[in-house]
């Protein structure tokens, strides 16, 4: 039986599609079946930033109006064998598909997948409900702001009433060199705020924007550690977090980190 696992934020643009597209990489890297569903229905964009959208034949709606079964709809990644994507459609009424379509989906592939991953919409309207509907765990992502914490702070407390049995955070976009210097909150504070166990820090990365730009998952990056280490705790339940100051610590650090601020 899979792990049903709902990606999910309070506000867009923290980086949410991208720690989910991946966290699904790193999984199949470890060995895992991996299956993502991109449920953010009319902004589809897990499929681009996968770099599979020329391989897109039928996508989710197809499924769930019929034309078409799963086993069609789900695209293999060239370079990953164990990883599926099922992607969402940008030009479909959104508003008929519900929550139980997408549990009957994954309840078909339940089996054959080790983890189930779903990209959920940001915010908490229709969309949000949608996905987290068929996931029994829920993975938050924010970034070390203020506004980000307080719409991710809405989002735990919803999904306190569906039967998720996990929650987990991840912070995106961290910086170490603003970490350090104190201009930027720290990891405790933004845990203390959340109240839900941290299994993810990942760094301000310039490749990790490339990626996102020109679909290519990057295992060379400097982000590539941090993913990794994300995967690992979601499977083991450890707590091996990605040190994103070390490079600005000790004295070259302390001149690279305020060269870095006064540039």
């Amino acid at each position: 039986m899979a792990r049903k696992i709902v990606v999910t934020s309070g506000k867009g643009g923290v980086g949410k599609t991208t720690v989910c597209a991946n966290l699904g990489v790193y999984l199949s890297r470890l060995g895992f079946r991996v299956a993502m569903l991109d449920v953010d229905i009319g902004l589809n964009n897990l499929d681009v930033v996968m770099g599979m959208e020329r391989q897109v034949v039928f996508d989710i709606t197809d499924v769930v109006s019929g034309k078409c079964r799963v086993r069609q709809a789900l695209i293999e990644d060239y370079n990953y064998p164990s990883l599926y994507l099922l992607p969402s459609s940008h030009s479909y009424a959104s508003s008929k598909i519900t929550g139980e379509h997408i549990k009957n989906i994954t309840d078909i592939i339940d089996h054959s997948f080790d983890y189930i991953l779903l990209d959920c919409p940001a915010g908490v309207e229709a969309g949000f409900h949608r996905a987290v509907y068929p996931a029994n765990e829920a993975i938050v992502v924010v970034t070390p702001h203020i506004s980000s914490l307080r719409d991710a702070d809405k989002v735990v407390s919803i999904l306190s009433k569906y039967q998720i049995e996990n929650k987990y955070l991840v912070i995106n976009r961290m910086r170490g060199d603003l970490l350090l210097n104190g201009d930027m909150l720290s990891l405790e504070s933004i845990v203390k705020a959340m109240g839900i166990p941290l299994v993810g820090v990942i760094p301000e990365d310039d490749d990790v924007g490339k990626m996102s730009s020109d679909g290519r998952i990057l295992t060379d990056c400097e982000s590539a550690r941090a993913f990794t280490l994300l995967a690992e705790n979601i499977h083991n339940g450890s707590k091996k977090i990605f040190d994103c100051t070390y490079k600005y610590r000790g004295i070259l650090g302390f001149f690279k980190r305020n060269i870095k601020k006064h540039v």
